[in-house]
């Protein structure tokens, strides 16, 4: 299904390209992860000595490791699926996929709104990206808008690919400020590092606006005309997209309208029941955010919030958890994939693998370039360990020691992290799992323009990092 690459302007015809190469040789994400667990392990071999048993071994004992962070991963995810699917969500979804009048203002909407949202929460960002990706190639074939649906979908998949790990939900930011982590507890870092440091500082503030506004343009750009654009009726089948449930039904509970006949029924469907919970939650948050600052937020506390955010939209205990329920499902592949990118991690750290990569590539760094050098070291650790904080957890030791040797504050390293883990998930399809589902995609369909953005990315991101200043 490869767009013509002969026609439009020279950036859509390397689009085109880039599309077709990459839907012929990439594998599915689960053979991705099977594929990269035997490279690091030759790598290990050849590069540190290890032995093949002991890497066995380090493979096995790394597959556990991770287990509590995975859950609040899987939570993030599911607590934005379940917002993103209420009803007064939905409806706005479907208003904002009214407003375009092209093909290219559609997927510039589409990246706006995934990005923005992103930053605020990764899980929802990811989620509404998909939503309004399938809705907007939906809404299109009725009206005959004529988009592109696979750059429609990287477009809805944007936030993860540049804004999510610099926001509310960012792991290594978040984890640095989180009570006993593993850097304080190592002696790296002399205490927390606040949010004030990373997140909501004026250096990342102007890389999020600066990008999003940035990639905007390179989504229009690449957007291919109307004669070379492909619907979405070429992906998904139309019984599919136009049938009596639409997308997703209602999502608010199967039993709303029907009157419960039994007193564990009316308690379950009671909006008393959920709705002083969820409001004793949210107001708990706001009382931290309130006594602490914003030096409160970390990955328990956002998780804690949305998780009562849905309930407080909800209301009834039944029509979240029917919804949590559908959401849980999206999370499958992730479920499947992260031990084995656990154990990724095993190899990595317990060979010194990963320390021997990190360190190659921040000795070349000076003060001046070791943003730039921190953004390039986590690009490369991800495409093996696609996991924000478990990749920190790996290799954030190296980055901040050369940063504080070379003087650059702990804070502006985290930044500079962050967003090299972010961009190279346009190339590793592990975090795009839900997406595919939702949008009716496979990886090959979509990532071809995912690798066309991550190499287009590459000028803004080594001038931002170097020049802006901190």
């Amino acid at each position: 299904m490869s767009t013509d690459s002969t026609g439009g302007s020279p950036i859509q015809r390397f689009g085109a390209r880039m599309s077709s190469v990459v839907e012929r040789v990439m594998p599915s994400p689960f053979l991705f992860a099977i594929l990269l667990s035997y490279v690091v392990f030759v790598g290990a071999v050849v590069v540190e000595g290890t032995s093949p048993f002991a890497l066995v071994g380090y493979w096995y004992d790394g597959f556990w490791v991770l287990l509590g962070f995975a859950m609040q991963m899987v939570l993030i995810l599911v607590t934005g699926y379940a917002l993103a699917y209420h009803p007064l969500v939905r409806r706005g979804i479907e208003w904002l996929t009214s407003l375009p009048n092209d093909g290219k203002q559609a997927v510039v909407l589409v990246g706006v709104i995934s990005m923005t949202v992103a930053w605020v929460h990764w899980g929802l960002g990811l989620i509404v990206g998909a939503v309004m990706a399938r809705e907007m190639g939906r809404q299109a074939a009725k009206t005959d808008l004529r988009v592109h649906y696979p750059l429609l979908c990287l477009a809805g998949y944007m936030g993860m690919g540049l804004t999510w790990h610099w926001g509310l939900a960012g792991s290594a930011p978040l984890l640095m400020n989180t009570p006993g982590n593993v850097f304080i507890e190592q002696g790296i870092v002399d205490g927390l590092i606040p949010t004030s440091e990373t997140v909501f500082h004026a250096y990342t503030l102007t890389l999020v606006v600066t990008g999003i506004v940035y990639t905007s343009i390179v989504l229009y750009l690449l957007a291919p005309e109307r004669a070379n654009a492909q619907p979405i009726t070429e992906y998904v089948p139309e019984s599919e997209l136009f049938g009596a449930a639409g997308d997703g039904g209602d999502a608010t509970g199967a039993d709303a309208d029907s009157k419960p006949t039994t007193v564990g029924e009316k308690i379950n469907q009671s909006r008393l029941v959920g709705g002083v919970i969820a409001l004793t939650g949210v107001v708990f948050t706001v009382y931290t955010f309130a006594m602490q600052g914003l030096s409160a937020l970390n990955l328990n506390l956002v998780n804690f919030l949305f998780l009562f955010l849905g309930l407080a939209l909800y209301t009834r205990p039944k029509a979240y958890q029917e919804q949590f329920y559908d959401a849980i499902t999206s999370t499958g592949g992730i479920v499947l994939q992260f031990p084995l990118y656990a154990g990724i991690i095993g190899m990595m750290n317990n060979s010194g693998l990963s320390s021997t990569m990190a360190e190659a590539m921040v000795s070349l760094s000076t003060e001046a370039t070791f943003p730039a050098v921190a953004w390039m070291t986590a690009a490369v650790v991800n495409v093996f360990v696609p996991s924000g904080g478990g990749e920190w957890t790996v290799i954030g030791t190296t980055v901040l020691q050369a940063a504080n040797e070379l003087g650059v504050p702990a804070g502006q390293a985290t930044v500079a992290y962050a967003v090299g883990d972010a961009h190279t998930n346009l190339l590793q399809p592990f975090w795009a799992l839900p997406l595919l589902g939702i949008t009716g995609m496979r990886a090959r369909d979509m990532f071809g323009y995912g690798v066309t953005m991550m190499l287009l990315l590459i000028p803004f991101l080594a001038v931002g990092l170097i020049f802006i200043p901190y």
